[in-house]
């Protein structure tokens, strides 16, 4: 897979920058690779997010009910509560 890099130039608090710093050498990345990974993490987060938000929207709420109240099944075991 060839990927096409691009450039940002980012401003950072001189604290900030110097924790990224920090935490990029104690995790053995550079800085760039590190803040990568950080915005890769967010993306997803958002992403997943979303995704599960669309998801909710198309509940349908009665037919829930009715699965969650429906008699028959089996009785809980010990140990289900964890």
């Amino acid at each position: 897979m060839i990927s096409k890099n691009s450039t940002y130039s980012l401003r950072l608090p001189a604290s900030l920058k110097a924790a990224v710093e920090k935490l990029s050498e104690q995790d053995g990345t550079s800085i760039n690779q590190f803040v990568v990974v950080a915005v890769e993490e967010k993306v997803s987060a958002l992403n997943t997010a979303a995704f599960f938000e669309e998801r909710r929207a198309k509940v349908d709420r009665k037919t829930f009910r009715r699965i969650l109240n429906r008699k028959g099944g089996e009785r809980a075991r010990a140990g289900d509560e964890r």
